[in-house]
């Protein structure tokens, strides 16, 4: 059975976060902060995990990513961030 990680990543150095979706947590954070060589979070390095949340299906886990991409959703990343 697979399992869908929803991740919210966050650059301490610039003050960025990004949400993302995997199936592999371990290599996708090394491609983030290591691997990569363009896109998004390879400008804001170096990434730490804020927050996981674990789903058995792909499509609950990409409702919930597109969800903390929404105004209600940087306002709980906000929450984590600050609490």
């Amino acid at each position: 059975m697979d399992e869908f990680i929803v991740y919210i990543l966050f650059s301490e150095k610039y003050g960025k976060t990004y949400v993302g979706f995997t199936s592999n947590l371990i290599e996708r954070f090394k491609s983030h902060n290591s691997l990569s060589q363009k896109g998004f979070t390879k400008n804001f390095r170096p990434w730490k995990v804020l927050h996981v949340e674990f789903f058995d299906n792909k499509n609950d886990a990409l409702i919930r990513e597109k969800y903390l991409k929404t105004g209600k959703g940087r306002e709980f990343i906000k929450g984590l961030i600050f609490a």
